[in-house]
């Protein structure tokens, strides 16, 4: 069995797990559907759709669209509220909506379960926003930089550790919206 597909597979349905937990059926029941602004991968989305469908009957109607996006939608709406929930993607623009009192507090009878950085997060929020899952998502780099200054391609995320490397790592703005994409270099053996 590949071991990357089975990995992937675990965590989609810990995340769909951790996802189900932490959505109130009470009000969508109540009005008959969930409506939720996903931003994570649409694969992620969809399996969390299915699974709460599956799991509580209720009628789910998703959008995936990136953290940064999202934001902006909250916010657009603040006066009309349109969504239920909103799960997944970096965590900044999640804070900010929080702080800005976008989100509404929420303690899931399930926080024993979550590691210490999502309780932190959520605890910073004013409990209003709680981390799920945690991971980079990819690298990339300027070849032809890389070759100018004689560094050996990086293949895994221990070679950006190289000494030649240093002062030369950037991340980029996790507030600004970039969608996911499925680069993810394998790990060094």
């Amino acid at each position: 069995m590949n071991l990357k597909k089975t990995f992937a597979t675990a965590t989609m349905l810990a995340g769909a797990a951790t996802a189900l937990s932490f959505m109130s059926a009470g009000t969508a029941q109540a009005q008959g559907a969930l409506v939720m602004y996903c931003g994570v991968q649409e694969e992620w989305c969809r399996a969390m759709t299915n699974a709460f469908e599956r799991e509580t009957g209720i009628k789910v109607s998703m959008t995936r669209k990136s953290s940064g996006e999202i934001y902006a939608k909250v916010k657009a709406e603040s006066q009309n509220p349109r969504a239920d929930i909103w799960w997944g993607g970096t965590g900044d623009p999640h804070m900010q909506a929080a702080e800005e009192g976008l989100t509404v507090e929420y303690k899931s009878p399930k926080m024993s379960e979550l590691q210490d950085w999502a309780v932190r997060q959520w605890e910073q929020s004013n409990d209003r926003t709680v981390g799920i899952y945690s991971g980079a998502l990819g690298f990339g780099y300027n070849t032809e930089l890389v070759k100018a200054n004689g560094v050996a391609e990086p293949k895994c995320w221990a070679d950006l550790l190289n000494a030649n490397l240093k002062d030369e790592v950037q991340v980029a703005d996790p507030t600004h919206p970039v969608p996911p994409t499925r680069f993810s270099p394998p790990s060094c053996s």
